[in-house]
């Protein structure tokens, strides 16, 4: 790996650490304000959901750009998300519920956007668990790219969290939900186009000798 990238990526891991180093710095020196538990759980779960968004914008800014090298920081700013979303899961379970499992239940059952921030998180397990060298020769690259997929169905779950939290002031939600919209769409759009150049380089060749009439 060239030398300016491994500096670039030591500058970006250092800049990813920054959100839970500044939480780690107010919570030290008590300028959390009135509900530090609260601030703690609202800022590392929108950085998960920040870094979700901006690990799946890796791909489609790497092929209009033409910057090749940003495909070398997905994965890194993926392990991100899940390490904001374990911060946010423990927060919740640790210093806001103490563990207690009854009320943990409770709180699910009566609160919706919890089983589907919990789904989002549950959701990331297996994509930082296949994230290594090994585990995507195991799983053959086609089956990694069908797993990892999964990244979507959890930035959709970890909108539908915050917009069913905010209820009233719904706008930055609406904008998480509109940027992971254009994704999705881009998505869309890539798979449709691939399938279509398919279909077409397919019938210009036309059957192949061994095809029967």
């Amino acid at each position: 790996m060239p030398a300016p990238v491994i500096r670039l990526k030591f500058l970006v891991f250092t800049l990813s650490l920054g959100p839970v180093v500044w939480l780690g710095w107010e919570a030290v020196t008590a300028n959390l304000g009135a509900n530090p538990i609260e601030v703690i759980t609202h800022a590392t779960g929108t950085w998960t959901l920040v870094f979700l968004l901006v690990t799946l914008s890796i791909t489609p800014v790497r092929k209009i750009s033409g910057l090749a090298e940003l495909i070398r920081f997905r994965r890194m700013l993926g392990l991100f998300a899940f390490f904001y979303g374990v911060l946010h899961f423990l927060t919740y379970i640790w210093l806001d519920k103490f563990f207690d499992r009854h009320e943990i239940l409770e709180d699910v059952a009566k609160r919706p956007f919890i089983t589907a921030g919990f789904s989002a998180f549950v959701l990331l397990i297996p994509l930082a668990v296949t994230s290594t060298q090994g585990m995507i020769r195991r799983l053959g690259g086609k089956r990694w790219q069908q797993l990892h997929r999964l990244i979507y169905v959890s930035g959709v779950a970890g909108v539908v969290h915050y917009l069913w939290l905010v209820k009233k002031d719904i706008r930055v939600p609406v904008i998480y939900g509109c940027i992971l919209g254009i994704l999705l769409l881009y998505r869309v759009v890539v798979i449709w186009l691939k399938s279509r150049n398919q279909a077409r380089t397919s019938h210009v060749r036309g059957p192949s000798f061994g095809t029967q009439a």
